[in-house]
């Protein structure tokens, strides 16, 4: 039997498990020990020492960062100097989206003496603060004799003309050449802008701020889904609608209502076409009406463009009557929170005005070709019967979802401010209803009636402003508008509805009323009687009714033009300027009457 123990002289050593163990190996064993026992022991020999309270000081800093507007800035730096030196526990900050920043420090008492701190901010495309001495509120905190130095402060920043703003500006610029002359597609000139803008930010502007237009978080801020998402849920309703003929039966019965008599047909055209395009929107009701229309004039041997013309020109005044009748109305209702009923209601009055001195002069300025075309009743007969073989209701099946789904859509328009939701969430459910129900190929609906060129348009195009905008460009413009206005709402109303016509007529209204949004919101708040909205109805007058003055002013005249050539029908630029511009002016003038009458 073993024994437990072994006794060496007057020691008994137990048997642990390091017998047999060399010196060498023993002493390793124990260093190994006190090397991972040392940090307890050092913790039991020095008991933990608190900070003393008495030698640090608690900085609070609060503020708020604002342009000449007393708008707030996001994303503008501030630096903390304590005695011209960065705070060492402090870190450069950046404002909120709404201009404010916070800051709390624990900062040694001797380093913190009553006016010794500083704050430098700086923004791109604005001219640095400089240092900005605090001032402190001493507080006693709980009896302690330590102070707590709490401090408030207000920052605004000027503008600079940096690289930024030119190379901004001269973007924006030359987008606008480029879709006024069509010299490429708008959709190319604005995809390259917004590249051209975001590339020069992250690659120039990485070495120097002075060449930072604007951050990628930003531009994708700056795009209105509400517009995109609008327009594309409103393609898809109608792309079904078009499927089931209603459009083509529509045009059939107009010329049946109007037995046969080519005056009164050109005005239930342009009628139809306009009230259509209150609901629907001007693009897609002229796409709609422009064939069929032509088979009516090729029946009764005329040049269908004494009849598109006016359709066209109705279109564009319709469309202005309601939020999603025109783009240039869903930018504007999107950005100032108007809903459909605001816009029916400022706008639905003037635009029937509008709509009656458009017939009258298209009537008269097209009488002779009227009645030129007139043909005898047992031919006009014939046209109704062949109408009717060649334009019938295709699938009523369709229709009467289509029908109920686009009715459902218009009322939720109408009530979206009661709930507090978005035109575009009504647009977007009710076409994926529709689909669901009408058994429709999502996929050739979005290939073939979405117009993803014109949705991809809007997405460059907010970029390319928003660019300006942050560079300061359309500040500028707004001061210039205000200070020609005098501030005076007379002056303010006639300069935006006038220059927003003749810019509409000259470059597309879309791009012109995206640049144009930022600075009537600006107007809208320093302006005195402006506060009424009366400066958006004149942006949406000027820009929908504006475009009625070229072929290149609206979307709907260059489809128009477009589907006529095809169709082997030319209209050129000067024969449509000489149709269209007097008109324009017209209900233009109209229009100014109306607004200072109801401001």
């Amino acid at each position: 039997m073993k024994k437990k123990n072994q006794v060496r002289g007057n020691s008994v050593l137990p048997d642990t498990g390091l017998r047999g163990l060399s010196p060498v190996q023993l002493l390793l064993v124990l260093l190994t020990a006190l090397f991972f026992l040392a940090p307890f022991t050092s913790l039991a020999a020095s008991p933990i020492q608190e900070p003393d309270d008495q030698e640090r000081e608690r900085l609070a800093l609060t503020g708020k960062i604002v342009d000449s507007r007393d708008k707030g800035l996001k994303d503008a730096e501030i630096e903390i100097f304590i005695n011209g030196n960065p705070a060492e526990e402090s870190r450069v900050l950046h404002s909120s989206s709404d201009g404010t920043f916070e800051a709390d420090l624990v900062i040694p008492g001797d380093e913190l003496p009553s006016g010794a701190v500083t704050i430098e901010v700086s923004k791109p495309s604005f001219q640095s603060s400089g240092p900005i001495p605090i001032q402190f509120v001493a507080n006693e905190v709980d009896g302690n004799p330590r102070c707590e130095y709490l401090t408030n402060t207000h920052v605004e920043l000027s503008r600079a003309i940096t690289p930024a703003f030119w190379i901004a500006a001269g973007i924006l610029l030359l987008v606008y050449v480029i879709i006024a002359l069509e010299l490429m597609h708008r959709t190319l000139a604005a995809l390259m802008g917004a590249g051209i803008i975001l590339f020069v930010s992250y690659t120039f502007g990485t070495f120097s701020s002075d060449y930072f237009i604007l951050s990628y978080e930003d531009a994708i801020g700056a795009i209105d889904f509400n517009v995109i998402f609008l327009l594309m849920g409103m393609m898809m309703i109608i792309g079904v609608l078009k499927k089931t003929g209603v459009f083509q039966w529509l045009s059939c019965k107009c010329y049946e209502l109007a037995r046969g008599n080519i005056i009164v047909l050109s005005i239930i055209l342009m009628i139809v076409t306009a009230v259509l395009s209150a609901f629907l929107d001007n693009v897609t009701t002229m796409l709609l009406m422009i064939p069929v229309t032509i088979e009516i004039a090729v029946t009764l041997k005329m040049n269908p463009v004494a009849l598109l013309m006016p359709e066209v020109f109705a279109s564009n005044v319709g469309g202005a009557a309601t939020l999603v009748g025109d783009p240039p109305n869903i930018m504007i209702g999107s950005y100032a929170n108007l809903s459909f009923v605001d816009f029916l209601y400022n706008l639905g009055p003037i635009c029937i005005i509008l709509l009656a001195v458009s017939l009258l002069y298209f009537v008269i300025l097209y009488r002779k070709d009227y009645l030129k075309s007139q043909t005898s009743l047992e031919q006009v007969k014939k046209t109704i019967e062949h109408l009717k073989q060649e334009y019938r209701i295709t699938d009523g099946k369709l229709l009467l979802y289509s029908g109920i789904v686009l009715g459902l859509t218009i009322l939720f328009f109408i009530l979206h401010g009661v709930f507090g939701m978005e035109p575009s969430i009504a647009a977007v459910m009710f076409a994926g209803v529709l689909l669901v129900v009408g058994r429709v190929d999502i996929v050739e609906m979005l290939e073939h009636e979405v117009e993803w060129p014109t949705l991809i348009f809007f997405i460059m195009l907010f970029v390319v402003v928003a660019g300006a905008e942050e560079t300061g460009l359309i500040q500028i413009i707004a001061n210039w508008v205000n200070h020609m206005s005098g501030g005076s709402i007379v002056a303010a109303i006639l300069i935006i509805l006038w220059v927003s016509a003749i810019a509409s007529a000259i470059v597309d209204n879309i791009p012109f009323t995206a640049t144009m949004l930022p600075i009537v919101a600006y107007l809208t708040e320093v302006i005195p009687g402006a506060e009424t909205g009366i400066l958006w109805w004149a942006l949406a007058l000027g820009a929908c009714l504006g475009g009625n003055g070229t072929m290149i002013g609206a979307s709907a005249n260059v489809v128009t033009v477009g589907m006529a050539e095809r169709a082997g029908y030319h209209i050129s630029f000067m024969h449509y300027m000489k149709i269209a511009f007097p008109p324009m002016l017209i209900t233009i003038a109209i229009s100014s009457i109306w607004l200072l009458m109801v401001r």
